[in-house]
């Protein structure tokens, strides 16, 4: 039985119309605020930091219900998606089991 989930997404945004780094973190920074605002995660910022036209946003959550942990990653992906005036080139979803026969080796044990 597993005591829960951990979900991570990833979402590597493009923008080549812009032109320099402060302009791409006046639109991707907002839209990371409000994501952590309004959802149950962990969002960072983790790759093309310096690169002036695109970027990586990573976004984690753990729950013990497997939909939950999807559905939640979900709505995080459609809304990055819908509220920045950039282009999604990838989006990636890894859910992990926590626990998984943890419980049984403990149970055996007693």
């Amino acid at each position: 039985m597993a005591l829960g989930y951990v979900g991570v997404l990833t979402m590597r945004l493009e923008m080549p119309w812009v032109g320099n780094l402060k302009e791409k973190r006046a639109l991707v920074r907002p839209v990371v605020e409000r994501l952590k605002a309004r959802f149950p995660l962990t969002v960072a910022r983790l790759d093309g930091l310096d690169a002036h036209d695109w970027e990586v946003i990573g976004v984690a959550t753990i729950s013990n219900d497997y939909g939950w942990v999807k559905e939640t990653l979900k709505m995080a992906a459609d809304y990055i998606a819908s509220e920045g005036p950039y282009r999604v080139a990838s989006e990636d979803t890894e859910i992990t089991v926590i626990g998984e026969g943890d419980l049984e080796e403990e149970e055996l044990a007693d």
